[in-house]
């Protein structure tokens, strides 16, 4: 697959002056909750209104999902306000039923883009579609498993592509409910920069009250847009209460996030240098929290050293360490000295954790 300025067709098409935004509840739940919230986001920056039919949750026992019912309910929505829909697909009969009930924009989940056999099930189905068709990343962080999905639909003669940054899944607890690991997608916008890139920060966060930032980060970054999901009462919600937001707050969202044109002549520059300055700044956080780690686990070798009455430094090993990344250094343009300078630093920094822990 080649990068083609024929990919940002669709988008293109809807001339919009702002960000692309996909809204709606996580869950269809009712059809009058359905409607309710579409009538809520009737004539604002919302270009597709979407609503999960078909849930896929982790545990057996949880709400899964009204099924195909729901599809008629979107229906409703766009003969009643107009909006264009959306919803998620995971399998043959799914695409079956939602081209039946004309859904507008259809994606495929992270549980789904984790296996070629179902991405493969789908691209067949949808074979020479003119729906829009996104496609989330996988829950891990694997940019080739991501890209294949891609392919497979583009290999089944479907022109309307776009992708999904959602977040990773990660072992460790984080301030995300998934990472976002922001590098993996700048990097898929390398490889593809006329891909549509769609971010939702309702499943990197999992918490409504860091969807802006979030989302500001990523139109920073140069992303197409943003799936945000909206309930009247989040709370109270079937599915995902903690991410969701009122209509009244994704409203105020979008007004504060929308990107104005600029005409200066120093635009194209301005927007580049943002750019790159936001992924300087997504490093420099990456950077702190792995210094974290390490302090952890140098405290936890203190506790061990403690234990056994062993001395903190390790002059034997501390050589090893700092001439090895001094070659790792270089192997990555970093001077000698600065190589030098740095790990001297985290080296002190670790030094004093430990004497603390043993003195402690």
């Amino acid at each position: 697959m080649e990068n083609k300025k024929e990919l940002r067709g669709w988008l293109d098409d809807l001339k919009l002056d702002h960000p692309l935004v996909i809204a709606g509840p996580c869950s269809a739940e009712t059809e009058e909750q359905v409607l309710r919230i579409a009538h809520e986001l009737k004539d604002t920056d919302v270009n597709y209104y979407r609503a999960g039919i078909w849930k896929p949750r982790t545990r057996p026992g949880m709400f899964e999902g009204v099924g195909a019912l729901g599809l008629k309910w979107l229906q409703k929505v766009k003969a009643e306000t107009g909006m264009k829909t959306a919803t998620e697909v995971a399998n043959a009969a799914h695409v079956k039923l939602a081209l039946e009930h004309d859904i507008d924009l259809l994606w495929i989940g992270a549980r789904s883009t984790v296996s070629p056999f179902i991405v493969q099930e789908i691209a067949d189905a949808l074979h020479g579609t003119d729906k829009i068709i996104l496609v989330k990343n996988p829950v891990n962080p694997d940019l080739p498993l991501w890209l294949g999905a891609i392919e497979r639909l583009a290999t089944a003669n479907i022109k309307k592509l776009g992708v999904i940054h959602r977040g990773f899944s990660t072992y460790e607890k984080t301030k995300y409910r998934n990472n976002p690991e922001w590098q993996l997608a700048i990097e898929l916008q390398t490889k593809f920069p006329d891909l549509p890139i769609i971010n939702d920060p309702s499943h990197i966060t999992g918490k409504r009250d860091m969807i802006f930032d979030v989302s500001q980060t990523a139109l920073d970054l140069n992303f197409d847009g943003l799936m945000i999901e909206t309930h009247f009462d989040p709370d109270n919600a079937w599915s995902d209460a903690s991410q969701q937001v009122t209509p009244k707050v994704l409203i105020q969202i979008m007004k504060d996030l929308k990107i104005k044109k600029e005409t200066d002549p120093e635009a194209d520059y301005n927007k580049n240098l943002d750019n790159l300055r936001a992924q300087i700044d997504i490093v420099d956080n990456q950077i702190i929290e792995l210094l974290g780690k390490r302090m952890k686990a140098a405290d936890s070798i203190g506790a061990l050293k403690k234990q056994k009455n062993v001395a903190v430094l390790q002059s034997k090993r501390w050589n090893e360490i700092l001439g090895k990344m001094v070659l790792e250094g270089e192997s990555k343009g970093l001077s000698e000295e600065f190589v030098l300078k740095m790990f001297k630093a985290i080296h002190q920094e670790s030094i004093n954790h430990q004497e603390k822990i043993i003195n402690g």
